[in-house]
């Protein structure tokens, strides 16, 4: 509701380049009467049963990965009953959850991806993209069992896809492991704000050329409850062209450029098949509404058997190719070399069947080896011969088998480990030595001399910067970590090449001057050390003149990337439309300013504490975009001092929007004299409105907290300093204070 009208406001479903990942349909929005276990993790308790201790990179290595791999192997042909393998061979199917694991991963924010097992927990287990992977999960649980803590459920989700392409003797380029599980749905992901899910009439495709219709940022699938992109065509309608320009795009926002993506379509679409053998709606609830008998499963199926023969999951029904459990360049060959018609499968999903397909070319039936079946393409696959783009990658594919096998390869390697972060997570025997420019490389550095340090401290603080303009350095350095993705941070400096030179945010101008200095001064010091280093200097020196003597634990040893080494297109999409950490907005939104704070935050891994401490902290640094004035709540610009929460949360000051149309811009005034005291944007704002924040903004403005406030400062600064020290020891999940604050 509108505060000021009294009238409800909507919230566009679909606004092109508008960040919203904290909004939109929730879990309980779809399945209202899940049971609420979030009642039980209040107050910080975590629903983690390993502990915050537990090192799983130390369980890994005590896995006997031989052994793993060899049960893998045997689970591929152990056709079960209760779910019989295709053709005698679950290959297919672990496949598809392997990538479908990975394949939610997305650029725009890092989110998605595989990275921590989020397909065992709504909503992914539960979109009808993945229809009947429940069934994938179940089977690997007897392994999952036998190896425990040696291996999370996130791990083995890609190893499983890995070895059922080895099996059928499909190319790997390698496997890391390094993921560990969380034991609840991620919250911070914004999948979209649709009110049904694709199939329904009323969910539309996120891309309408006719219509001025963009795929919103940072989503990067074509409706609600894909992986992808609709596999009938947009929207369901058959049109190859403009599948083709659906898979472009999202591919494109996952990371993949376009040969990429016809390796991994065709690589993928080379082995199983699709599942729509009868009426979808004889197909029962998803997993997450099913009922409390099934343990767990969903999408019960009264068809005839209802599985095997009988299975139906997509709709779409039959192989692509006529050898589903073998490696093969047959995809190409039978894509390009027969015309194709459109037809209905038996459950009414459109698809492609060759015509006068001869019978050496057929596929045989899943479940019957005896009989000959047409293979199908989907209109997703007519977009590769179809497309010019798509099509001149086919023929070069199909006429060069090897170049096939390596770009397939490396592809699905990209696809299940691009959310994995520098190379150094990786784990385990089979992490390939090549190292890739998606993987973020920095060379190794080398951790500098006490002497080192504090001459280079005393001459950066002495260099004739302010001390915001080394925070800000230190910061836009720091703070591109994204915890989804583990990319960015100050490690590498970045923050010193394009395309993060040039940002706006980072004022670009103001930049150079300050790293020129430092590269002048650094001496023995890594520029990336040099950048962390200056800041802390920074904050050091503004927490002794508020009377406090702190030291800013500082660990060296960052490398330096080259601009050869960095992505830039692939960096291009990390640049922050907002940092409320530094009162920055690029351009109004349609959904609160104060909420983009939040998502920053949640991407650094931060604490309602942390994200509000900082905050404050920032601000009396003078650490604001521009030195611009909202939120400096303080006549001690420079100093480390609480003066941010003590002013924000004074009775004597009353505030006013100043353009009601933006409500973005505040002015406070003295209650007593009605002059203007100070400035505000809705991002300061919010620590003394929304009840949560204020009673943390509260602690820090009591008389007695000066140096707990110095002491946490410190402590969350660092957090974000170091966030991306793989390289070193250390609690990616939270971190204690340190540092204790002493009256100088």
């Amino acid at each position: 509701m509108d505060a000021k009208t009294g009238e409800m406001s909507g919230c566009p479903i679909h606004q092109p380049n508008t960040v919203r990942s904290l909004v939109g349909r929730t879990n309980r929005d779809w399945w209202p009467d899940a049971l609420p276990l979030e009642v039980l993790n209040q107050g910080g308790t975590s629903p983690d049963p390993m502990g915050h201790e537990f090192d799983y990179a130390e369980a890994f290595q005590q896995l006997d990965y031989a052994a793993l791999k060899a049960d893998l192997t045997a689970l591929m042909t152990d056709s079960q009953p209760w779910w019989p393998a295709d053709y005698g061979n679950y290959g297919g199917l672990f496949i598809r959850m392997a990538w479908h694991a990975a394949g939610t991963y997305r650029t725009a924010d890092g989110r998605g991806g595989a990275n921590s097992g989020q397909q065992r927990f709504a909503p992914l287990n539960s979109w009808p993209d993945n229809g009947n992977l429940d069934k994938a999960r179940r089977l690997l649980w007897p392994i999952k069992q036998k190896y425990g803590k040696n291996i999370s459920w996130a791990d083995l989700f890609i190893l499983a896809g890995n070895v059922a392409i080895e099996n059928m003797g499909g190319p790997v380029f390698g496997f890391g492991g390094g993921r560990r599980d969380v034991f609840e749905p991620e919250k911070d992901i914004y999948w979209g704000s649709e009110e049904q899910f694709v199939g329904h009439p009323d969910n539309k495709t996120r891309i309408l050329p006719e219509e001025e219709l963009e795929l919103e940022q940072p989503l990067a699938a074509i409706q609600m409850g894909l992986i992808y992109v609709n596999p009938e065509g947009p929207g369901g309608v058959p049109d190859a062209m403009q599948s083709a320009r659906d898979i472009k795009e999202t591919f494109a926002r996952m990371a993949m450029n376009v040969e990429e993506t016809v390796a991994l379509t065709a690589g993928g679409h080379t082995f199983g098949k699709a599942h729509g053998a009868g009426d979808p709606t004889m197909v029962g609830d998803a997993p997450e509404g099913a009922d409390i008998s099934l343990m767990g499963l969903g999408w019960t199926n009264s068809f005839e058997s209802g599985f095997g023969e009988h299975t139906t999951t997509s709709g779409i029904e039959g192989a692509w190719v006529n050898t589903p459990t073998e490696w093969s360049g047959n995809y190409f060959r039978l894509l390009l070399d027969y015309e194709y018609e459109l037809v209905r499968s038996p459950a009414g999903a459109k698809q492609w069947q060759p015509i006068d397909q001869r019978e050496e070319d057929m596929a045989p039936a899943a479940h019957d080896p005896n009989l000959r079946v047409p293979t199908m393409m989907t209109t997703a696959d007519m977009a590769l011969k179809v497309d010019p783009e798509m099509r001149a990658i086919s023929e070069k594919f199909r006429h060069d088998h090897e170049a096939f096998k390596d770009a397939f390869a490396r592809a699905w390697f990209k696809l299940t480990h691009r959310d994995m972060g520098p190379k150094i997570r990786y784990l385990g025997p089979e992490v390939p030595e090549e190292t890739l420019i998606w993987q973020d490389p920095v060379p190794a550095g080398t951790a500098p001399s006490d002497g080192d340090v504090a001459a280079f401290k005393s001459a950066i603080l002495n260099a004739g910067f302010s001390i915001g303009q080394l925070v800000k350095t230190a910061w836009a350095s720091a703070s591109t970590y994204r915890r989804s993705d583990h990319r960015g941070g100050a490690n590498g400096a970045r923050i010193a090449l394009e395309p993060q030179r040039g940002w706006k945010v980072n004022e670009p101008e103001e930049l150079s001057q300050v790293l020129a200095k430092i590269e002048e001064l650094r001496g023995n010091l890594s520029l990336a050390d040099a950048i962390v280093l200056a800041g802390s200097a920074a904050v050091e020196q503004a927490a002794k003149d508020a009377g406090f003597a702190v030291e800013v634990p500082f660990t060296g040893g960052r490398g330096d990337a080259t601009q050869d080494w960095t992505d830039a297109d692939s960096f291009a999409v990390m640049e922050p439309v907002a940092d409320g950490f530094r009162n920055y907005l690029k351009t109004k939104h349609s959904v609160k300013t104060e909420e983009l704070l939040l998502d920053r935050a949640s991407l650094l891994g931060l604490s309602v504490p942390e994200m509000t401490v900082l905050v404050g902290g920032l601000r009396v640094l003078g650490a604001n975009y521009n030195d611009a004035p909202e939120g400096v709540f303080t006549d001690r610009k420079g100093q480390l001092t609480n003066d941010f929460f003590v002013n924000l949360l004074g009775n004597d000051t009353f505030w006013k929007v100043v353009d009601t149309s933006a409500d973005e811009e505040f002015i406070g005034y003295d209650r007593a004299g009605q002059h203007e005291r100070w400035r505000a944007t809705r991002t300061d704002l919010i620590f003394g409105s929304n009840s949560q924040l204020r009673a943390v903004a509260e602690v820090y403005a009591e008389t007695g907290h000066e140096e707990k406030f110095v002491r946490d400062f410190v402590a969350a600064w660092t957090k974000v300093m170091n966030a991306d020290r793989f390289d070193v020891p250390q609690n990616h999940d939270s971190v204690q204070p340190v540092g204790v604050a002493e009256p100088a």
